[in-house]
């Protein structure tokens, strides 16, 4: 749980729209943390803090101009091998996510091409990400409460795990239900996890479908290694980057590595061949997210999906409207309003802007 001095101030800064991290609450709080040792070590906010990377959940440019983003820090797995401590069962585990974020995005898809949706139960937190991080509000069409912990926040799931956590409270969350833990926070991890371990107790279409075959292991790893650099991640350090020369430099490399794709599907149906890899699954998200919002939010504006890469719009279009699990995770209102809403920095006014239109091209046109 909270403590009553973070959680009122936390209240406070999200009716005032105050930066949580100026509040004077929260900065006596902070000069009182303790960091956990098993964690990694991560600098108090404070009313000094010059940049809103200072904020222990938002992470955005340092004060060189770059944004960096933090590491996950619970990376345990779970396994059928003798003597784990997390083995793969029926309703052991559950899923916390949000239908605005692209690594989340990558667990809620995998969870679906799987066939794990009665294995792994789902928890979709509300779009709007305040100073106080996600939040649970049912009462947004695509949110969800959290019938597990029975939490307000994503942040106090956190907190019941280590009550002096000072890390970044972000998704997915792979949560223990049998010894109320985190197992995992890394989007990358846990698919990789949904691909075998529970292949025993799924139905028989779904199992021995791996998106990441060893025989394709290093082809995908060096695929994987470019693409989250310059495009998954690439996409983040061009929006939030703070000074010209700094944006300048990534968001042209987002669109040297995009170039790159294109020439990839100009080949073959996906990035590596004929069969949808792990690749295809982790460009996906931030694919489907770059007309919508990553042309204008993050002014990754010099071409556009649908106007300028045919192979990758082709490649886009099939996933979406052919694979009924990549259009069931895709929720574009969650999406738009999570970045134009949720980045005050950047927008404001929280105007959502109203194209393009359509969100997503029919495959007619």
């Amino acid at each position: 749980m909270l403590s009553s001095s973070r959680a009122i101030a936390r209240i406070a800064a999200d009716r005032l729209h105050q930066p949580l991290w100026k509040h004077p609450a929260i900065a006596r709080a902070a000069r009182l943390q303790v960091s956990c040792p098993k964690l990694t070590p991560r600098r108090p906010f404070s009313l000094k803090a010059k940049t809103m990377a200072d904020s222990p959940h938002l992470g955005y440019a340092s004060l060189d101009g770059e944004f960096r983003r933090k590491p996950s820090v619970f990376r345990n797995c779970i396994s059928s091998e003798p003597g784990s401590e997390f083995t793969p069962e029926k309703d052991r585990y559950h899923l916390y996510i949000s239908w605005a974020c692209p690594w989340a995005h990558r667990t809620a898809l995998v969870r679906e091409l799987k066939g794990l949706t009665d294995i792994i139960s789902l928890s979709v937190v509300d779009w709007y990400m305040g100073e106080g991080g996600w939040r649970f509000k049912p009462d947004t069409p695509g949110a969800t409460d959290d019938p597990v912990n029975g939490a307000s926040w994503l942040s106090d799931i956190y907190f019941k795990v280590n009550p002096d956590y000072t890390g970044r409270y972000t998704v997915p969350v792979l949560w223990d239900k049998k010894t109320s833990q985190i197992v995992n926070n890394e989007s990358s991890e846990i698919i990789r996890m949904f691909y075998t371990q529970f292949d025993d107790i799924i139905e028989p279409q779904y199992r021995g479908i791996n998106f990441y075959k060893p025989a394709d292991q290093a082809k995908i790893d060096e695929v994987n290694e470019w693409v989250y650099d310059t495009i998954n991640n690439g996409v983040y350090k061009s929006g939030f980057a703070s000074q010209e020369d700094v944006y300048i430099a990534h968001v042209k490399k987002v669109f040297e590595s995009l170039d790159r794709v294109e020439a990839m599907l100009a080949k073959s149906k996906y990035l590596l061949g004929d069969e949808l890899t792990e690749a295809d699954i982790r460009l996906y998200p931030t694919i489907v997210r770059f007309d919508p919002v990553y042309v204008q939010h993050f002014k990754c504006n010099i071409g556009m999906i649908r106007h300028d890469y045919p192979h990758i719009h082709d490649w886009l279009r099939h996933l979406y409207w052919d694979y009924p699990e990549f259009s069931r995770t895709t929720n574009f209102d969650h999406i738009k309003y999570h970045y134009t809403r949720s980045h005050k920095q950047i927008n404001p006014f929280s105007i959502t802007p109203y194209g393009p239109l359509p969100n997503m091209v029919p495959k007619s046109k």
